[in-house]
């Protein structure tokens, strides 16, 4: 059932990990392969994540998780709180540096960089907590994620003369292209802070869009969505994924969403890993159903 249908209809406490047989071809295809939704093609291992290990002081956030991600899929993370997710994607984009482990991104493996350095690389993210420029206009928003990309200093960049001029038009037409493309032309001079939760989730991530990134980090993008905006949501990352290419990770909560628009899942409990594979795999996995629902049937 598809998450709209989902949405109307909600299954029964349990019913998203209730036992069953997974559905004919669950394992991922072979790279360069179709999915069975004939939505994207799978390729080879784009980021790869070796026995992480986090910890804050005597605290251990994540203890030896290893997965990987291939290139054009959507990758779900999932765990209930505190079981490390975020903490997972602040490894990956830089912004903590886990005491163990290496993480290989397009087969250059490092262990300690920061995160201008990953976004330079091509890995952009969005935050579970907004942290747009509420006075500033939607375009102005999504247009400081062309910053990695500008090449004129910050001082012409001001005086908007000669080819700082001609870039700044350049990167707003590519801005623009975003707004058409994520239906927030009516809000393009809005300043974000007048602007309903939903379409401020719709301009963060139009900024990590802008950065041309080849990996994508969303961080519970849907969070605090009505229904509708959450499925408009989900459509604009399956978009996202298919047309432009781009590789997703996601942390997500709601179980309609990431069974519905993931092709594997990664799932965490208690900074450990608990479940790996295709969303039927990680439906009928016993140790998943436990964390969930505290019981196994």
């Amino acid at each position: 059932m598809s998450y709209a249908a989902q949405a109307l209809h909600p299954p029964a406490p349990g019913a998203l990990f209730a036992q069953q047989p997974p559905a004919a071809g669950g394992t991922l295809p072979a790279a360069g392969q179709p999915t069975d939704t004939g939505r994207r093609h799978i390729g080879d291992v784009i980021l790869d994540v070796r026995n992480i290990s986090l910890r804050f002081g005597g605290v251990k956030a994540l203890t030896d998780i290893s997965f990987n991600v291939r290139e054009h899929e959507v990758r779900a993370i999932i765990g209930p709180n505190g079981a490390g997710k975020s903490s997972m994607l602040n490894c990956i984009n830089g912004v903590y540096q886990p005491q163990e482990g290496a993480i290989t991104f397009r087969g250059k493996t490092f262990k300690h960089m920061n995160s201008r350095q990953v976004a330079e690389m091509g890995v952009a993210r969005t935050f579970q907590n907004l942290a747009l420029f509420k006075g500033m206009s939607v375009l102005d928003n999504i247009m400081t994620g062309r910053n990695l990309r500008m090449k004129s200093n910050l001082l012409l960049q001001a005086l908007r003369w000669g080819p700082a001029e001609r870039e700044e038009i350049a990167h707003r037409e590519k801005v623009e292209r975003i707004i058409d493309f994520l239906e927030i032309q009516a809000w393009r001079k809005t300043p974000v802070g007048r602007l309903p939760y939903g379409l401020q989730k719709r301009v963060d991530l139009g900024r990590a869009l802008a950065m041309e990134p080849q990996v994508l980090l969303l961080d519970e993008p849907m969070a605090g969505m009505n229904v509708e905006e959450k499925q408009d949501m989900c459509r604009f990352i399956l978009d996202v994924n298919d047309e432009f290419g781009t590789t997703i990770v996601l942390i997500e909560h709601d179980m309609g969403v990431v069974m519905d628009i993931s092709d594997r899942v990664v799932v965490l409990d208690y900074g450990k890993k608990i479940g790996d594979g295709t969303p039927d795999e990680v439906r009928t996995n016993e140790d998943v159903v436990r964390a969930y629902l505290g019981t196994s049937h």
